[in-house]
């Protein structure tokens, strides 16, 4: 909203200092500091409202350490997360952006989806939550939308590097290094020299025109990856303060793609994918980060505050489509490694464990607890020096990440 009135201002009136609120990096920092004011001033509200209504989490008994000092502890703290994020971009990002709507939708979409499995929870005393039937149904439902957006939107396109010998010099003396905006169900391959992957030719088999039908490869695509992190996300939030430090890590790494991706000089600097608008995100993504790490005031060890399925399954969804929509999302398996490795550990002790009663008549672990960080904690290890070494492994993987951009 102040986006347009101090463009208003600028152009109507010539308020002096208007203009800076042209500038993506003025906007992103400003959403950033304001969403760490609001996380961590009124979230300390938030907490002692939720503490005075009784919202406290139910803890199962897992046999682990400090585990029932953990009762009672107030849950659904999520709603700190998306209420830091999405005020700061109301009031800074260009809210006919696209990639901001999509993003917009996304956190509303799981964050309604979480706090009904958190409700369920707490106020209806079901352990259980919200099916996983439906949990997963929402995440397909999302999946659904954001690649329906992506694909069919006309705002959603990418420019491509011309040969040098078509780059020519423009009526104002710049160099021309990209050809025109077009859709494009292209993605990018990390290590690759040619690092670009056409979705489409998945159906090449179809024959001429095939290139038609690539929205459902693409769509796909979006559905398996938003249902995968979302999940690694929750899963993740079993310890104090792991899933929203690992996603902060996560989301100031994706906010260096999504500016570089949207800025066409670094784009060619750098040799990636040129995404016009999604620059915008950088304002979002900022926003979320300030949230982020405002919460993780209230949820290192000992944790004032859980986020509960509100918190996680919004997490994990804006990361996924962030992802998406600057190209990235085969980059993930190495920037939300510890998402992916807590998923693994599960998925492998289920399977495992099912494989060998069936097969010897007893059930085999091939941990001592799944998720991973339970392992950890069943070896004696304090859950802060699990949370902190993981956070350790989360920013070696970000900035190999990174490194990506020109290691191929």
């Amino acid at each position: 909203m102040l986006y347009y009135l101090f463009e208003y201002l600028e152009n109507i009136m010539d308020f002096p200092g208007a203009g800076l609120f042209q500038f993506i990096t003025f906007r992103a920092a400003g959403a950033f500091i304001l969403s760490l004011l609001i996380s961590t001033i009124y979230g300390r509200r938030i907490i002692d409202f939720l503490r005075n209504q009784q919202v406290g989490e139910t803890v199962r008994d897992l046999g682990l350490d400090g585990q029932k000092q953990k009762t009672g502890t107030p849950t659904m703290g999520g709603v700190i997360i998306i209420l830091a994020t999405l005020i700061p971009v109301f009031l800074l990002a260009k809210l006919d952006n696209i990639y901001v709507i999509i993003l917009i939708i996304t956190t509303v979409w799981m964050g309604l989806i979480g706090f009904l499995d958190d409700y369920i929870k707490v106020f209806k005393k079901d352990k259980g939550g919200l099916s996983g039937k439906f949990k997963v149904l929402g995440q397909v439902g999302l999946g659904v939308i954001v690649g329906s957006m992506l694909y069919f939107n006309d705002g959603v396109t990418i420019k491509e590097q011309l040969p040098k010998e078509q780059q020519i010099i423009n009526k104002e003396g710049r160099k021309v290094v990209f050809g025109e905006a077009h859709k494009s169900t292209k993605t990018t391959v990390p290590f690759f020299k040619d690092n670009e992957l056409e979705y489409s030719k998945a159906l090449s088999f179809l024959g001429d025109g095939y290139e038609k039908y690539g929205w459902i490869v693409f769509i796909f695509i979006t559905v398996f990856i938003v249902t995968g992190i979302s999940n690694g996300a929750n899963l993740t939030d079993g310890i104090d303060g792991l899933a929203t430090g690992s996603s902060a890590i996560i989301v100031l790494t994706l906010a260096v793609f999504a500016w570089v991706s949207g800025n066409i000089i670094f784009a060619d600097y750098l040799d990636v994918m040129y995404i016009p608008d999604s620059g915008e995100m950088t304002v979002f993504i900022l926003s979320f980060a300030g949230a982020l790490i405002g919460f993780l005031w209230y949820n290192t060890y000992p944790a004032q505050v859980f986020m509960g399925d509100t918190g996680s399954l919004t997490i994990g969804g804006i990361i996924a489509v962030i992802a998406i929509a600057i190209r990235k999302e085969l980059l993930l398996p190495i920037l939300a490694g510890i998402f992916v490795v807590e998923n693994l550990s599960v998925i492998m002790q289920v399977s495992w464990f099912k494989y060998t009663k069936k097969k010897f008549g007893e059930g085999r672990r091939i941990f001592k607890m799944a998720p991973l960080h339970h392992h950890y904690q069943k070896l004696n290890y304090h859950e802060s020096k699990i949370v902190v070494r993981f956070w350790i492994v989360g920013i070696l993987l970000a900035v190999f990440t990174i490194v990506t951009l020109k290691l191929r």
